[in-house]
């Protein structure tokens, strides 16, 4: 879940993505204080906004607001007293973690694409990347599904030249730090760095 507010542009409404699904068609539903929008095939809720939400929810700062166990908390109140039916369950893991890359292939369908297996502590991810500079045996940072880039971009899984992929291993130009280098290329660790742990950007 993604959770986003920009008072100056948007007024007091807090914008949740309650998943990473990108569905054809939409269809909304208003309740109150709560804005729900749906899958129309499915009916699932992919997206919510919450209108007064100060009155709900305190709220600092702009952009992507941190998702934690208290706003989860706040956010199924607000739910509840506008009379919506959703409770939310969420994954508060961490979306941008250390990463070893355990096995890189050639990409069968693009010569500049390499299918990467990364052990991300909790689980092994199959992920493509297209850096020149990915080999067996790195520590990287790992962008799983649901992160939001610096840029704006949510990480979702994908299909890449028919081959599944499940996140991103980062440059970091594309992790905004500070003197990122201009060529392309993933960012490399350092050894000691730990498989699983959150890296903060």
């Amino acid at each position: 879940m993604n959770i986003f507010y920009n008072q100056k542009t948007l007024g007091d409404v807090l914008l949740v993505q309650v998943t990473t699904d990108r569905p054809k068609e939409t269809e909304i539903d208003s309740v109150n204080d709560i804005t729900l929008i749906k899958d129309e095939s499915s009916k699932e809720v992919v997206a919510f906004n919450v209108f007064n939400a100060s009155k709900y929810v305190e709220i600092n700062g702009n952009g992507q607001i941190e998702t934690t166990e208290e706003i989860v908390g706040k956010l199924n109140e607000a739910l509840k007293s506008n009379g919506v039916e959703l409770e939310l369950d969420v994954d508060l893991s961490p979306k941008f973690v250390v990463g070893y890359v355990i096995e890189k292939e050639k990409h069968p369908n693009a010569d500049k694409l390499s299918v990467c297996t990364v052990d991300v502590g909790n689980e092994k991810l199959q992920i493509v990347c297209g850096a020149p500079n990915v080999d067996k045996g790195q520590k990287v940072v790992v962008a799983k599904v649901g992160a939001v880039m610096p840029s704006g971009m949510v990480i979702r899984d994908a299909e890449l030249r028919g081959i599944a992929s499940s996140g991103m291993i980062c440059s970091a130009r594309e992790l905004n730090l500070p003197d990122a280098p201009a060529e392309k290329g993933i960012l490399v660790l350092r050894e000691d760095s730990r498989i699983g742990e959150p890296f903060n950007i």
